[in-house]
């Protein structure tokens, strides 16, 4: 395939040539009607009705491409009126920025569960003549690759990570739409199409697995709730023992200190208000 990237094609200010035009056609008049230079005259009508079809007009964020009897010539990307080659063949081209609001895709994440997932992409075409010469369709091209690139992202992460540290599609956001953006630039390279942004508009597991993995992130949440308080209240009682060797308050021996450890946990960590209990005889008793 031909490597084509685009480039700056001949052009003129409109107006300027449009003067030029209104003269040559003046003298082609005066010629014609003054009996002076039949011929000449003729000439000068013959060229102003052939360089008027090389008038055009570009609307801003818009871009004309020019082909010169099947030969790429280059691109008129300034808004305005201008004139270029009369026989030339154009082909208009939005340089606006758009969305692609991809379908809810069903696919298998990388520990195989079944996931439903959607993506939204903002891209613009940036190299023209790649966009209109590489790709037949370059609109239907970002809408196939967006697709593609969106079910290969999922089957790269786990909709959800069981350990600490690997990313996941449901806890590092951030991390994931970089890729996905990064996979659809590589993508999309060929078709002269920029990725402005790639966001996940859509993420749920399927219907049929829905429930299971529901109950499953609520057991999940339950442990790490139970860790955390369990992490507290140890911390809460090594402190309690160290103040009370420390202000000498009270001397325990190791069996003293097994049975306040267990006291202690069992107000701190259990779920209900804990009723005390008063001990006034020994612990050994």
């Amino acid at each position: 395939m031909n490597n084509i990237r685009e480039k700056k094609a001949f052009q003129m200010n409109g107006f300027l040539f449009l003067l030029i035009e209104l003269i040559l056609l003046g003298a082609g008049l005066i010629l014609i009607f003054g009996m002076e230079n039949l011929a000449l005259g003729i000439t000068c009508i013959a060229v102003v009705l052939i360089c008027a079809n090389g008038f055009g007009l570009i609307q801003p964020n818009e871009a004309h491409v020019l082909t010169f009897f099947g030969r790429y010539v280059g691109t008129i990307r300034n808004d305005g009126f201008y004139w270029t080659n009369p026989l030339v063949g154009r082909k208009k081209l939005s340089l606006r920025v758009r969305n692609f609001h991809s379908d809810k895709i069903k696919v298998n994440d990388a520990d195989g569960n079944p996931i439903v997932i959607g993506a939204v992409i903002v891209w613009r075409v940036v190299d023209t003549a790649k966009a209109v010469f590489d790709v037949e369709n370059f609109s239907a091209f970002v809408d196939v690759q967006s697709e593609t690139a969106i079910r290969t992202l999922a089957s790269r992460y786990p909709y959800d990570s069981h350990e600490e540290g690997n990313p996941s599609l449901r806890g590092a956001p951030e991390d994931v739409v970089e890729t996905l953006r990064e996979e659809l630039q590589e993508r999309l390279e060929i078709a002269g199409v920029e990725v402005l942004e790639a966001r996940i508009s859509h993420l749920a597991y399927a219907p049929e697995i829905a429930q299971a993995m529901l109950r499953r992130q609520q057991a999940q949440a339950v442990v790490a709730a139970r860790k955390q308080i369990v992490e507290g209240a140890m911390g809460m009682v090594k402190m309690a023992l160290q103040e009370l060797e420390q202000q000498g308050v009270v001397e325990l021996d190791e069996e003293r200190k097994a049975a306040m450890v267990n006291n202690l946990l069992v107000a701190l960590v259990s779920e209900g208000e804990t009723t005390p209990v008063i001990n006034t005889g020994s612990l050994y008793s």
